[in-house]
């Protein structure tokens, strides 16, 4: 069986339920993709065109800053990267933790939480910063969706 790792972002809280189930049902290693400057509700009103969500949404070389580091990506064979969706595709946070690692060799698995937005662009944004990995579609899975639940759609990665 492959190692794997869950890494999430989670800017109110729901991705980080879907990705501690799947890191649990599949007995895998969780990491949780912290911004340096953590976001406030102020930050996160999608509908101001100032907020910081916003303008980094919109400034597609956008980087927000990492506080932590997974300390050794090469021993994993798979990556759960898990995020809500924000303007139909990863936040941009989550392309900062693409450019952090040398992917290569691994298979890369997107899964998002929304209230009913798909993965939109996730995945071929994904790939385009993921090197020499093999970047999959992915899904998008409501708050209750159980752990057996998720658990069978991963054990397909693995």
């Amino acid at each position: 069986m492959s190692k794997a790792i869950v890494a999430y972002f989670s800017a109110g809280g729901m991705t980080r339920g879907v990705a501690e189930n799947l890191a649990g049902s599949i007995n895998a290693d969780l990491f949780e993709i912290v911004p340096a400057q953590r976001y406030t509700n102020a930050d996160l009103d999608w509908s101001n065109t100032k907020s910081r969500s916003t303008v980094e949404m919109k400034d597609r070389a956008s980087r927000p800053a990492i506080a932590s580091h997974v300390a050794d990506m090469s021993v994993y064979d798979v990556v759960f990267v898990g995020f809500p969706i924000w303007w139909y595709r990863e936040p941009s946070i989550i392309d900062t933790f693409m450019e952090a690692y040398d992917f290569s060799g691994k298979t890369i698995v997107p899964f998002a939480t929304s209230g009913g937005s798909g993965l939109g662009e996730a995945p071929k944004n994904m790939q385009a910063l993921a090197g020499d990995a093999k970047v999959m579609g992915g899904k998008r899975f409501p708050v209750s969706t159980s752990a057996q639940e998720l658990k069978a759609w991963a054990e397909a990665y693995l």
